[in-house]
């Protein structure tokens, strides 16, 4: 690929404006994914993706060794393609441990890590039909220089290789959540998992994940920044246009121009009743003037997810018994992030928060019986949150929080028009999610950004929705 490089260089002094053009031939290899000759936009020299250094990955891999046991091995398989039909596939996206460990973002790979041989990858064999079709991908000299694997092979060298790894290891990691059939199908790998010698590899990478480094925490901000704009956007263009699928669009709109990839999530964009639906997404529905409407979202940005949630009226104002249900949760957000702290456990969070909104459904007339609550949100306070929107899975909410931890806070009420209650309390939903990050001292808001008090919801929404809507800095 011949890449036309074109610097001007300007001069300016009071006479004159000269104007001087520089032409570059060289040829910058294309290795299926940016890299810093490709994309010096989006990348410094020395990362391997973008904000993360190849170092920072090669420290990774060597922690994961020193946790698993002696003589043991690690495969990860990146993620398989998904077709949506016979010949068109889904967006890619790669699955975090293999990301978070190579660096590679594409598929067709499977790697290997051992005590014994470092980091081996085992990478796609393209064709020339298969560039033409779908473009250059990573192969066994990307593994090599870009990804630094110790050692790299073709993906047709596994089954002999790998079946020889597996023979001579005590225990076999793998995760199994994506396991690919390349070595799930070897006879060395079933003659293992037969005898109780394959475990899942997550318990080690979701502890490594866990907590996040510096790098990992500004991409973490900037996917925040990026989620809180794009919503703050897609509030005051609901005023003018109080339609689910819309504002739906509008805030996938509002993120993918300001960087983010793709969407963590399909939106949740429930108006009226169907914010009583905690995972809705149908996004089908105009939403009725007085009516409320709950939109929970967040965007990728280069590997790193953010995860918000705003509930408002597109109309412009609360009304009375909105505004009592509202205030109710917002105080719930606020109170339960005053107590994030290192040492905190995400289950003590939940269970203060609970006693907290059961306190306030049954002064409303709500809720009759506190065993009744998980009618009204059968959800935990929040979640790990970075690489995957539920990231660290198999880390439990007893683990006491610690410094470099990103986690939501997202207490909420979804009252079903079919729950025994006052009539006028019936479909009302109400969400107030925040990304918190824990720090030395105490926590950080990462989405502190995003407007959450109803008194400047209703400022916004009135005077400042036309100018600030047709705004797209």
């Amino acid at each position: 690929m011949q890449v036309l490089a074109r610097n001007l260089v300007q001069r300016v002094s009071r006479s004159q404006v000269i104007s001087r053009y520089a032409y570059s031939t060289q040829r910058v290899r294309d290795i299926g994914q940016p890299t810093p000759s490709s994309h010096s936009h989006l990348m410094a020299e020395g990362e391997v993706t973008p904000g993360i250094r190849i170092e920072e990955y090669i420290g990774r891999r060597k922690k994961l060794a020193e946790l698993l046991p002696q003589n043991s091995l690690a495969i990860i398989s990146s993620a398989p393609v998904k077709m949506m039909t016979d010949v068109v596939p889904y967006t890619f996206r790669q699955e975090a441990d293999y990301l978070y460990l190579t660096g590679c973002q594409q598929p067709g790979g499977v790697a290997v890590l051992s005590d014994e041989h470092g980091l081996c990858m085992f990478m796609p064999e393209s064709t020339p039909n298969d560039i033409a079709w779908q473009g250059e991908v990573a192969g066994v000299d990307a593994a090599s220089e870009v990804f630094k694997a110790e050692q790299a092979y073709p993906i047709s060298k596994l089954p002999e290789i790998l079946s020889d790894m597996i023979r001579k290891s005590s225990k076999v990691f793998h995760n199994d959540q994506t396991a690919s059939q390349r070595y799930t199908n070897l006879d060395e790998f079933k003659t293992s998992a037969s005898l109780g010698k394959v475990k899942s590899l997550s318990s080690f990478t979701h502890e490594l994940r866990l907590i996040k480094s510096p790098a990992e925490l500004k991409l973490m901000r900037e996917s925040a920044s990026i989620a809180c704009q794009g919503l703050l956007k897609t509030m005051l263009h609901s005023k003018g246009y109080p339609d689910e699928g819309i504002l739906s669009a509008k805030v996938e709109y509002e993120c993918r121009i300001r960087g983010a990839q793709r969407m963590a999530f399909n939106p949740v964009v429930g108006g009226g009743s169907n914010a009583s639906v905690i995972h809705y997404s149908r996004n089908d529905q105009r939403i009725k003037d007085g009516d409320l409407v709950l939109l929970d979202m967040g965007c990728e940005f280069h590997g790193y997810v953010s995860d918000l949630t705003r509930t408002w009226p597109p109309c412009g104002k609360f009304n009375s018994l909105q505004e009592e249900i509202y205030d109710l949760i917002l105080e719930t957000n606020k109170e339960s992030i005053k107590l994030c702290k290192p040492g905190t456990t995400i289950r003590e969070l939940n269970t203060y928060s609970t006693d907290m909104l059961c306190n306030g459904l049954m002064k409303m007339g709500i809720l009759k019986n506190r065993r009744l609550y998980h009618q009204l949100n059968p959800t935990s306070i929040g979640h790990y949150l970075g690489m995957d929107v539920h990231d660290s899975s198999s880390v439990g909410y007893d683990r006491p929080l610690q410094p470099g931890c990103v986690i939501t806070i997202e207490p909420g009420v979804y009252i079903p028009s079919s729950f025994n209650c006052p009539e006028r309390f019936q479909g009302i939903g109400i969400r107030i999610e925040d990304e918190v990050l824990i720090t030395e001292t105490g926590y950080e808001v990462l989405t502190g950004s995003m407007p959450k008090e109803i008194k400047h919801i209703e400022t916004l929404l009135n005077n400042h929705c036309h100018e600030l809507a047709s705004f797209s800095s």
